[in-house]
């Protein structure tokens, strides 16, 4: 993976109509430019500008811990504005593999400014960089499976899971199957140890990050939303920065038409 492999770089695709996207700013055509970097070549300047994002919206992070958790992924996708060159979004991700014939791909820090909220390039280059790598992963061994494991104290990230996947747990639809659990708890406790909560499915970090105010609040009107109040239920310490656990299989079989349009773009 190198810093020349390009994800799309203007947001042409429909955009997203989750309703917490609605009222964004008249701006949003503004274009956006993916570009995805192994993190031994990101410069300081640019951990500078990812860390001054993060700051803004996360309460409690440190220069230390953010860089901290930055030496332990694999890659980031960075996201730019045409006009100013500036970071206005990224995504890191590791690959993890608990057990013999399981790869899962791990996303850790994700944000993109306010400015830009709506724009569906962080999606796509996501899509199209992790499922290329699950598509080789799956050619060299069929027999393998993989998946992507998130974790999500805002309903917004946790929002991409039943708009990109046909199957995804926990779920309002069904309970977890044993066998999925299991595969949770594993990947949570060989990411987390200790601040994983099996029992709740959820990481309790002891100093947390939590979104600041005006960030994603659950509302009572976004409760209305079933899916976001299922969020709410399933992960209660939310506003405190409790994550929940999230699982996905990374196939094209798994993808739903938008999660299809995703990968294909």
């Amino acid at each position: 993976m190198n810093r020349s492999m390009h994800a799309p770089r203007t947001s042409t695709s429909p955009r997203s109509d989750l309703p917490a996207l609605k009222g964004r700013p008249a701006n949003v055509h503004a274009r956006l430019a993916g570009t995805v970097a192994p993190i031994a070549d990101v410069t300081l300047s640019e951990r500078h500008e990812m860390y001054a994002l993060l700051r803004t919206y996360f309460d409690g992070t440190t220069r230390e811990r953010f860089e901290a958790d930055l030496r332990e992924k694999e890659a980031v996708i960075l996201l730019r504005d045409d006009a100013s060159g500036r970071i206005q979004g990224f995504s890191t991700f590791a690959r993890m593999t608990p057990r013999p014939g399981v790869v899962a791909f791990f996303s850790g820090d994700t944000i993109i400014d306010r400015e830009f909220w709506g724009e569906t390039v962080l999606s796509r280059a996501w899509g199209a960089t992790v499922f290329a790598e699950a598509e080789r992963i799956a050619a060299a061994d069929p027999q393998t499976s993989v998946y992507w494991f998130l974790i999500s104290s805002g309903y917004k990230t946790w929002r991409f899971l039943p708009l990109f996947f046909r199957e995804f747990y926990p779920t309002m639809e069904a309970p977890t199957p044993p066998h999925v659990r299991d595969l949770l708890d594993t990947l949570g406790e060989q990411r987390f140890g200790a601040e994983y909560l099996p029992d709740l499915g959820i990481v309790r970090f002891r100093n947390p990050t939590p979104l600041r105010r005006g960030v994603a609040e659950i509302t009572d009107e976004r409760l209305r939303d079933p899916r976001i109040a299922f969020f709410a239920r399933t992960n209660p310490g939310h506003g405190q920065g409790d994550e929940l656990a999230c699982i996905a299989e990374l196939s094209r079989a798994n993808l739903t038409r938008a999660g299809l349009r995703m990968v294909s773009r």
